[in-house]
């Protein structure tokens, strides 16, 4: 059974103590949920799933672990009776499991991981440092220089864009516009007055 969206926030936060990684969760699910409506598909499904994505990745990071992200978090939610298709997602969003991304929700959630942290690492470069000043070619522009947020894995971002079938510009932009509606949550408001 799906949790409620509360239930998945507070597990997160046990487990998570990370502010920047909290922020990562809260712009997948905000992005997951703007691909719900897009696809007509279960909003809080989507973004449950990207909330809870990366849930053991702070207790559990060396991924070649037998614990290792994602594998800890998943057994949680077998034994929680959550959704097969979000554990199944959540398994094919760590390219490392080899778990192939069957579903609509596996690939958008592969699709977006990575770009949410692209597109924060460009809010944090301007001198607002607020996310509603960010425009898709400042994102394409950044994109191009490979020292820039040298760990976001481009070729996934595109690789993940084009299993929806969205041409590149239009899925950063519809990622950027969802993490724009929580800029505050995300703590890229740029401390300006609105």
């Amino acid at each position: 059974m799906l949790p409620t969206r509360e239930e998945a926030w507070n597990l997160l936060c046990e487990w998570t103590q990370s502010e920047s990684l909290r922020h990562h969760a809260l712009a997948v699910e905000a992005a997951m949920r703007a691909y719900a409506r897009k696809f007509g598909e279960d909003e809080d499904l989507w973004g449950i799933t990207g909330l809870v994505h990366d849930l053991d990745y702070e207790k559990h990071p060396d991924m070649n672990a037998p614990d290792g992200h994602p594998r800890t978090e998943l057994k949680l939610f077998e034994e929680l009776g959550w959704p097969k298709e979000l554990i199944d997602a959540v398994a094919g969003h760590a390219t490392h499991m080899n778990v192939p991304r069957e579903t609509l929700l596996a690939k958008t959630l592969f699709a977006v991981d990575e770009l949410t942290g692209l597109i924060t690492a460009v809010a944090l470069v301007r001198p607002s440092k607020d996310i509603r000043d960010v425009k898709v070619k400042s994102v394409k522009k950044k994109w191009k220089d490979k020292s820039f947020a040298a760990g976001v894995n481009r070729k996934e971002i595109e690789e993940g864009a084009e299993a929806l079938g969205i041409p590149l510009a239009e899925h950063i932009e519809l990622v950027l516009n969802a993490m724009k509606e929580i800029a505050e949550e995300l703590d890229l408001a740029g401390g300006r007055a609105k």
